[in-house]
């Protein structure tokens, strides 16, 4: 019983969380450190509780912390900032080795759409209402990053269904 529980407590916390990331990045365009070690701790305790095979939560963190290499790669290259460079590996932690490729895949491509849309939108000139809005012209601003963490969150709700922590509760 705490193992189904525990499973559909992590797989909500999870969705929520990821949701929030995405919407705080499109608002704020950061993704809080406070948030990315809020995942890792709830991981670490969620994942036993839930009957998350060791085997697969050591497979987790091992592709994990290969993801966190290359993105601190990219972040030091300057292609993705800081808070980006931490919730890719940290999704990938929960959502397991399995779905950690179609994950990467699903987030390039939904920050293909948002910065190709991002960058029609930065060509028309903001409406006024709009312009009250710090979000929105911060977004608008041609110099201003991508913030892909909304790309982040709607491909790892896409792919959570097919992850460890739905098999732990069916």
């Amino acid at each position: 019983m705490i193992s189904t529980t525990a499973a559909w407590l992590a797989f909500f916390l999870f969705a929520a969380t990821m949701t929030y990331a995405g919407v705080r990045d499109v608002a704020t365009m950061t993704i809080p450190n406070r948030l990315v070690a809020f995942l890792l701790v709830a991981f670490a305790v969620f994942a036993p509780l839930a009957g998350v095979e060791l085997s697969t939560i050591w497979s987790s963190t091992l592709v994990a912390s290969a993801v966190l290499a290359c993105t601190f790669t990219f972040f030091a290259l300057g292609w993705i900032g800081g808070g980006d460079a931490k919730l890719l590996p940290v999704a990938v932690l929960w959502l397991g080795p399995d779905l950690a490729l179609h994950f990467v895949v699903y987030a390039s491509v939904l920050g293909a759409v948002l910065t190709l849309s991002l960058l029609q939108f930065r060509r028309v000139p903001l409406p006024v209402i709009l312009k009250k809005r710090a979000w929105s012209s911060r977004l608008h601003q041609p110099q201003s990053g991508i913030p892909y963490g909304a790309a982040m969150a709607p491909a790892a709700l896409l792919l959570l269904p097919e992850s460890h922590w739905l098999s732990a509760i069916l």
